[in-house]
């Protein structure tokens, strides 16, 4: 443990001892815990500082006469404990001082900058700044991603008491294998692969050499001890007109080399382990490699994180590193004989070809993009070589594309994948909306002309009623593109279970048992309360089938559960999609046969079922999704190790004072008559629209003058009285609704206005900062639109 010079820590007055002694109990109880998860260690850390601490006030206090002496603070548990860590540890104090770090930290960081003042890119330095303003504020930061060396690092930042934080980099051993590498080829193991003919070098991104073994310095410099770290590597070799690679040195009469590059870290900065062999004359077969050196090649790639495999000349595996089983996941007690063994038969005739081409003697290198048969929803990108001269193994397969870089590149398409499908689905939507608008409406105008025993008047209402499923299925589009309007409350989850429970006993039937549990002291969630209802029920439906379909017998159970998540627990999850914060928990499991891995990562996706034809549209679980983001929670799917399905919804507790919010239309007393009177501007670029509203306005004694548009309508403005009340669409062409609404409000400030839309009303509301504006979603009816035209025409 290295101590680092000049660090301030004595004290002028006789309160610093105290504040020293409590700071240092406390980091080396932060320590313990970080490094030997030892909470009952820690504990006694942090008594034995209070302890000092009370000893060095009562001393102060009886000294107090007396002039302070400058007391050094005892920081040897906090190195000791740093220093036992794996990770790189450094800790700093409030004013942003180093107060001491460990050996691991100096080696990665090439001395002892301060946290987050570190020699990594100005993006990765702002991150680590902002982790550590979070942890200042909430106890802990975290930033991941930091690239050192090209290898990825995380930083963990924690906050001990109120005058420390400890700054923790984890994934810093990869980083060691670089100088492990060197150290390999500098050493007696690089003589050992001399002496079996394979020269190797270690290149950094720039292309100068930062080790190579002594066979590889003779050919290249003329002599084993000459000093060729930091020389270009490229300028070693030339090529012919052939294409072969030689040794500059010894000229075009030289022998022939193959160059083989072997990426054992990840990322564009990171040093490339090249190997060099000579190649043999074409007419004379390839002479076996001795043992002990397949033994050291074997070595070498054992120790590299990226999965590497080599195949012989008939296609079968020789060896496999950790990293290629782990990737691959295959059973170490029955391996596969042949590459293909590990893919979908889709993909088996083009790694056969590959791996035969290769084998062949094929220049270069390629890659390609295969789907092994334990993840067949995961492509994964390889990278095959020509690999003569290293005994039987005469091909090298690399996975490019096997760890948390190829998980994110999945997650980022999937991610990008749904919001364009939820873009889609909410256009589709808005244009669909305008059609039910103007079939509905003109429904509602033929029923007011018949009665109930008219021959024509059933057909009217089944169209109706068509046209309102149609409707409700259109709000699934919504809800699953997160485009839906929600009527947010403050409320209690157990209330909303309580309100749904009678419904979901019948949807379930008797074969299907319902179990409901509540946690306790569950804070409040704001949310729409039908919405939630509507998530619970559709989640409930779902389980049932399932457990219906997959159960031969009785004892099917649906439980749900209502749970308080601390900001505790959710950083000790760990996971990195849910914020640390406090969350309200439901839980909706069931004991069936649970979800197939193959489709888990599908079931968000509209419009896909497991079910047969005809029996389910697939937005079920999309609209539930799209409700639970829209709330501003989130939610996961996962099986249960004793079988069945389990999803858990976290909803952020609503600390903030209960507001105000919009009641649902439907809880409102209609008023008896909708008669009304002045004059209504009707702005609607849909002609079937405008038409049906022009006729239900008119039909309420109102005085109802249309424009096609935004401009047309600031024309008739200027050529008539100002109307009683603007009734607009939103989204228009040329110009939209609140454009002109703004124009209009110019001339007439107190001008009362009503939008209607297809489109969520809190996606229009971040455009509208207008006052006194009402909204109406459409589709509506003609009772609605009678309404709503009424209740903002009312006095106040």
């Amino acid at each position: 443990m290295a101590t680092l010079p000049n660090i301030p820590t004595s004290a002028r007055t006789h309160r610093l001892p105290l504040v020293a002694a409590i700071a240092a109990g406390f980091v080396a109880a932060a320590l313990v815990l970080l490094t030997l998860d030892e909470r009952a260690v820690a504990i006694g850390f942090a008594g034995a500082g209070i302890l000092v601490a009370g000893t060095l006030y009562a001393a102060g206090r009886m000294l107090r006469s007396e002039a302070p002496e400058d007391a050094p603070t005892d920081w040897s548990v906090a190195h000791t404990l740093a220093a036992a860590s794996d990770d790189a540890l450094a800790v700093t104090d409030r004013a942003g001082r180093m107060v001491c770090a460990n050996a691991r930290f100096e080696a990665l960081f090439a001395g002892w900058p301060t946290p987050p003042n570190l020699p990594i890119s100005d993006s990765s330095a702002t991150a680590l700044g902002t982790a550590a303003r979070t942890a200042w504020r909430d106890g802990e930061g975290r930033c991941d991603g930091i690239q050192v060396f090209g290898a990825p690092v995380s930083a963990r930042v924690t906050r001990v008491g109120q005058e420390s934080l400890v700054w923790r980099f984890i994934g810093v051993q990869a980083l060691d294998l670089a100088a492990q590498v060197e150290t390999l080829i500098a050493g007696h193991t690089g003589d050992r692969l001399g002496g079996s003919g394979i020269m190797t070098a270690l290149v950094n991104p720039d292309g100068r050499i930062r080790s190579a073994n002594r066979v590889f310095t003779t050919r290249a410099m003329g002599g084993p001890d000459l000093a060729i770290e930091g020389r270009d590597f490229a300028r070693f070799l030339i090529t012919d007109s052939a294409g072969l690679v030689r040794f500059e040195r010894e000229g075009l009469d030289g022998t022939p080399l193959r160059v083989l590059q072997i990426p054992f870290l990840d990322g564009e900065d990171a040093p490339l382990l090249v190997a060099l062999l000579d190649e043999e004359p074409s007419n004379l077969p390839t002479p076996a490699i001795g043992a002990s050196a397949t033994a050291h090649v074997r070595s070498l790639i054992a120790l590299l994180p990226s999965g590497m495999a080599l195949v012989d000349r008939d296609g079968r595996f020789v060896h496999m590193n950790d990293a290629f089983v782990r990737a691959t996941r295959i059973n170490p007690a029955a391996p596969p004989l042949y590459p293909i063994d590990l893919v979908v038969r889709e993909d088996k005739g083009a790694l056969a070809d590959a791996v035969r081409r290769f084998a062949g003697g094929a220049g270069q290198s390629a890659e390609m993009t295969v789907r092994f048969t334990d993840a067949p929803e995961e492509p994964v990108a390889i990278a095959i070589a020509g690999a003569r001269g290293l005994g039987e193994a005469a091909v090298l397969i690399s996975l490019r594309d096997s760890g948390e870089e190829g998980k994110l590149k999945r997650q980022v398409a999937q991610a990008t994948k749904m919001q364009a499908v939820g873009q889609l689905a909410g256009g589709v939507a808005h244009d669909f909306n305008n059609i039910l608008t103007a079939i509905i409406g003109h429904c509602d105008l033929m029923l007011m002309r018949h009665s109930p025993g008219d021959g024509d008047y059933d057909d009217i209402q089944q169209i109706r009623a068509n046209s309102n499923r149609a409707a409700s299925l259109t709000r699934q589009l919504l809800a699953f593109s997160r485009q839906q309007t929600l009527r947010p409350q403050v409320l209690q989850l157990p209330d909303v279970i309580s309100e749904v429970s009678n419904l979901l006993k019948r949807l379930l039937g008797e074969t299907v048992r319902l179990e409901v549990k509540h946690g306790r002291n569950l804070g409040p969630v704001r949310a729409d309360p039908g919405q939630l209802e509507q998530v619970v029920v559709n989640l409930a439906v779902n389980a049932r089938d399932a457990m219906l379909a997959n159960r031969a017998g009785g004892g099917a159970v649906l439980t749900i559960e209502t749970l308080g998540v601390s900001a505790s627990q959710v950083r000790q999850m760990g996971d990195d999609v849910l914020p640390v914060g406090d969350y309200t928990a439901l839980r909706v499991s069931d004991n069936g046969s649970g979800i197939p891995p193959d489709i888990l990562g599908k079931i968000w996706e509209p419009f896909f079922t497991t079910k047969d034809v005809g029996k389910g549209t697939g937005l079920g679980l999309s609209t539930v999704y799209g409700i639970i983001k829209q709330s501003g929670g989130f939610i996961f799917a996962d099986n249960v190790p004793g079988g069945g399905a389990q999803f858990t919804i976290y909803l952020p507790v609503h600390a903030a004072a209960e507001a105000t919010v919009a009641k649902a239309p439907v809880g409102k007393a209609k008023p008896a008559d909708l008669w009304g009177s002045g004059t209504i501007l009707l702005v609607e670029d849909e002609d079937m629209v405008r038409a049906v509203a022009e006729r239900a306005l008119t039909r309420q004694g109102y005085t109802v003058v249309t424009a096609e548009n935004g401009e047309v309508a600031l024309e008739m403005l200027k050529n008539m009285d100002p109307p009683d009340l603007l009734v607009s669409d939103v989204v228009m062409p040329l110009m939209d609704g609140p454009t002109m609404a703004r124009h209009i409000r110019k001339r007439f400030p107190k001008l009362p206005i009503l939008f209607m839309s297809g489109y969520a009303e809190e996606q229009l509301r971040k455009s509208i900062d207008l006052p006194n504006v009402a909204f109406l979603p459409k589709p509506f009816s003609v009772q609605q639109l009678a309404e709503a035209a009424h209740d903002v025409l009312a006095p106040k």
